[in-house]
């Protein structure tokens, strides 16, 4: 399985960014895609999360301002971010999972795209 990020790059505070993430090869049809961000010196923290049925998550710091969604023909999950802000700034990974047989989880990453929020 692959996952193909893209969408990153400079915007000034206030503005928007959509960013895409392509899965591809053998997926399971139950799934979760994530969207996930590591800032330069922090931890990677989760920032959205979708199920393949359509239910979302978001970080706190997130809501109101940012969109997941996901094409599910498509194996593709975007993030439409709005209000962008300074803090907003870090490299964004997606992320597949679903739980295989007998019971083990599986994760693929994508390679992670740079959003960098101007003030």
């Amino acid at each position: 399985v692959q996952l193909q990020a893209s969408g990153g790059g400079l915007v000034q505070s206030g503005g928007s960014l959509r960013l895409s993430c392509a899965a591809s090869g053998s997926i399971f049809s139950i799934n979760t895609m994530d969207w996930y961000r590591q800032a330069p010196g922090k931890q990677r923290e989760l920032v959205a999360g979708i199920v393949s049925a359509g239910s979302t998550n978001y970080a706190d710091s997130v809501k109101g301002r940012f969109t997941i969604s996901r094409e599910n023909a498509k194996n593709t999950v975007y993030l439409q971010m709005n209000n962008l802000k300074p803090e907003d700034t870090a490299v964004h990974y997606c992320n597949l999972r679903w739980l295989g047989l007998p019971g083990t989880p599986v994760s693929y990453w994508g390679q992670g795209t740079l959003v960098t929020v101007s003030s």
